[in-house]
């Protein structure tokens, strides 16, 4: 992912995450959270919220129990111990079932209106427990950034609240920005508090979303991967709420299902080694192709409501489509069968594919049989398109007379419309049956209902297209090559959509004031101008770098080095200050002379080995290579041979003169 932009705190810039002055007033927390309403889908999640904590709590007393039967040599403790292990192994096994059926509650994510459409597969949001960073950031601040940290409680809170707000996201548009707003302030957390070789001690705990068992991490990649999963969970929630009886409703969902396999996928290649199985390798890529597999679906219903329904060709084009969706639902079954996940992944879940897989073969074949039995024989006009289309349908020709006498005769297109209706219905039961395998599918209505009238309306059409004169037996219909006119999309997460303040912005400059530069304790310098002036160069921006001192000049004398950063003139905070706006500044002191904050960050003692390495001399002027950190470009051009220096910036002059040096570099002015 690409970092966040950063700029000055009065700066904008479009097309990324900026870095304002200040928080937004309206702040999308305050719209994307809704921890109050009492829907059904609220109450769902807190009473996950609720067996995630007692799971919590049954796993410690097993770790304890199992701690002390192994350290006691007792045989009667022993006894007991082993006795209260089975009750906490019972105790968690019921709780772990009562939370599969939470997370297969898939009715409560549904749309509520009155059309019939097959359910979706929908996630619960993880779990997190509060966390309290004012002590740890406090205490960081004062250490690492000399800075008193009680400065800094009313960033810590809002931070807080933000994390504590991002909990329970609305189930909406609102909701992902807010969660995308606290994914894109960890960024900022991370670079200014988490240095490579230190921990703050703080844990992130986070419940597995399926079943419950909570893990944690000091690293705050767990707290990131989390979030993202909840990102994807929650674009599932609003994929399967959409009314998928009109096209916008099902452009929605197909949306948002796209978006969810990106979220998932993004996870999977950008974060490793996760504690919770829920964000595993193996899981992950069920997810993602679950998350296609209701994309396909959305696609064939999508086609259902644009084709017309009597034309040959269309029917062949929905046999096709609902072949493509029976093919991405056997591989999400057949991932979901590999011994990493079996065992992991909800039985309900694992059986809805299943039918889905056999309800959508089921309805290929049904309505090959529609366009071989409803539509006209063709035309000779129609003839060589439709033998086109009918050469590609099958994954294995037919068998019986050529195509052309199959398509123009009757009775052929009726017999062979048979044997496909006689598998449609086959495979209609088969997945009414595995349908009544699992006791909480069958307490889904709609789902009874979809499976009911897809096998009624077969039967229905066997019985209009079977003759009692036929004594033929009915052959086997070959299968039928799955095609798709909409492959899904798997959509990463737009992380620069949502833009985010730096809420400890006031540290300064992320390229300097970060967790991972180290700085000497910063020192205050008193200068007075001298007949040649302060004697040192500038360069740059947020935070002015001092390109260069002159030997035996005011700055010299006074202590000042090559590459310290001026972070303060007179007691004014310069960190974020323009090179102009230092420049006037340090103008405007008089002859009493001018207090200058500034640091010099370790290793860095001596950069002009590094940043002056490329220079080219020469005898009337010379150019350097612009910082890395202070890349802002202003044009610096020598004026003949003489000692005048013109800089220029946002077509603002200033003309300093008086100092013979001979290599002034880019971005560079004398002082």
């Amino acid at each position: 992912m690409m970092p966040p932009e950063e700029e000055s705190p009065d700066g904008d810039r479009d097309g990324g995450l900026v870095l304002l002055q200040g928080p937004k007033s309206g702040s999308t927390r305050k719209q994307g959270c809704d921890p109050f309403a009492q829907t059904q889908r609220s109450k769902l999640q807190h009473r996950r919220a609720r067996i995630n904590q007692q799971i919590n709590k049954e796993m410690r007393m097993r770790a304890g129990a199992e701690n002390l039967f192994r350290a006691t040599s007792n045989h009667k403790v022993k006894e007991t111990v082993a006795l209260e292990l089975s009750y906490v192994n019972s105790n968690l096994q019921l709780l772990k079932e009562e939370l599969e059926e939470l997370n297969s509650s898939m009715d409560v994510y549904q749309n509520e209106s009155e059309s019939i459409s097959v359910p979706m597969i929908p996630l619960g949001l993880k779990e997190t427990k509060e966390l309290d960073l004012l002590v740890p950031l406090k205490d960081f601040i004062s250490e690492h950034y000399g800075e008193e940290g009680v400065l800094y409680e009313k960033e810590i809170k809002e931070f807080m609240e933000l994390r504590q707000a991002m909990r329970t996201p609305s189930r909406n548009e609102a909701g992902l920005e807010l969660l995308m707003e606290y994914y894109n302030q960890l960024y900022f957390l991370d670079s200014r508090f988490f240095p490579p070789s230190k921990t703050l001690g703080i844990f992130f705990h986070w419940y597995d979303s399926l079943t419950g068992v909570p893990s944690h991490q000091r690293a705050l990649a767990f707290e990131k991967g989390s979030v993202l999963f909840n990102l994807g969970a929650l674009h599932t929630q609003i994929g399967a709420r959409q009314d998928r009886a009109s096209l916008p409703g099902l452009n929605l969902a197909i949306d948002a299902f796209q978006k969810a396999a990106g979220a998932f996928n993004y996870l999977k290649e950008n974060f490793s080694n996760a504690p919770s199985l829920d964000m595993s390798t193996a899981s992950l890529t069920m997810l993602v192709r679950l998350m296609v597999a209701q994309v396909q679906e959305c696609v064939f219903e999508k086609m259902t409501l644009l084709r017309a329904q009597n034309d040959f060709l269309a029917r062949l084009q929905l046999a096709q489509e609902a072949a493509r969706v029976e093919d991405v639902y056997s591989l999400v079954h057949q991932t979901m069968s590999q011994p990493h996940v079996k065992d992991y992944v909800p039985f309900s879940w694992t059986t809805m594919v299943q039918v889905k897989s056999e309800h959508f073969k089921a309805l290929s074949h049904y309505f090959a049989a529609i366009a071989l039995c409803e539509c006209p024989a063709p035309s000779d006009a129609e003839l060589l398109e439709q033998e086109k289309a009918f050469l590609q349908f099958h994954v294995t020709m037919p068998e019986g007379p050529s195509l052309r006498v199959l398509l123009q005769d009757p009775e052929e297109r009726r017999k062979l419309g048979k044997a496909h209706l006689k598998k449609a219905i086959m495979k209609h039961e088969e997945a009414m049956r595995i349908h009544g395998l699992c006791k909480i599918l069958r307490k889904m209505d709609i789902l009874q209902e979809v499976l009911s009238f897809a096998h009624k309306r077969s039967l229905s059409k066997y019985s209009e297209i079977d003759h009692e004169e036929d004594f033929f037996e009915t052959g086997e219909a070959p299968d039928i090559h799955p095609k798709t006119h909409q492959k899904p999309e798997i959509k990463s997460p737009n992380f620069s959509q949502v833009k985010v303040t730096d809420l400890f912005h006031r540290l300064g400059p992320l390229s300097v004031f970060s967790a991972k530069n180290k700085w000497y304790p910063a020192r205050r310098v008193h200068l007075v101008r001298g007949e040649n002036g302060f004697g040192f160069t500038l360069r740059g921006d947020s935070p002015v770098l001092i390109a260069g001192v002159i030997p035996g000049g005011c700055a010299a004398e006074a202590g000042l080095k090559e590459g310290d950063y001026i972070i303060s003139v007179n007691g004014k905070d310069c960190k974020w200050s323009k090179h102009a706006e230092v420049v006037q500044l340090l103008k405007s002191t008089g002859k009493e002379g001018v207090d200058i904050g500034v640091i010099t960050l370790q290793g860095s003692e001596c950069p002009k080995a590094v940043d002056r390495k490329a220079a080219v001399m020469s005898s009337g002027s010379g150019m350097l290579k612009s910082n890395k950190e202070n890349s802002r470009k202003s044009l610096m051009n020598s004026k003949s041979a003489s000692t005048l220096l013109v800089w220029s910036k946002k077509s603002k002059k200033s003309t300093y003169s008086g100092v013979p040096f001979t290599a002034v570099g880019d971005n560079e002015a004398m002082y």
